[in-house]
């Protein structure tokens, strides 16, 4: 999947994110969580599963999302 793609995806990913982790930022944030989470989502599922499409994608993005908060979550929000 293109970079653009998953920074594109990665925005929505990001806002879908933070309501399931039930996160309150602000928008920038939530666009930034999404699209790192896309991005580390994106190749992590390339690499480990090659079923195609946009769905797997989107999927992805969220997944790297939920990993994203939960890091700063734990590591960097004390």
């Amino acid at each position: 999947m293109p970079i653009i793609a998953l920074i594109v995806i990665g925005a929505a990913a990001g806002f879908l994110a933070t309501r399931l982790m039930r996160i309150e930022a602000d928008i920038p944030t939530t666009m930034l969580i999404g699209i790192i989470g896309a991005l580390v989502g994106g190749f992590v599922l390339r690499a480990l599963i090659t079923v195609a499409g946009w769905l797997s994608g989107f999927v992805g993005a969220v997944l790297g999302a939920l990993l994203v908060i939960w890091i700063w979550q734990c590591f960097l929000r004390r």
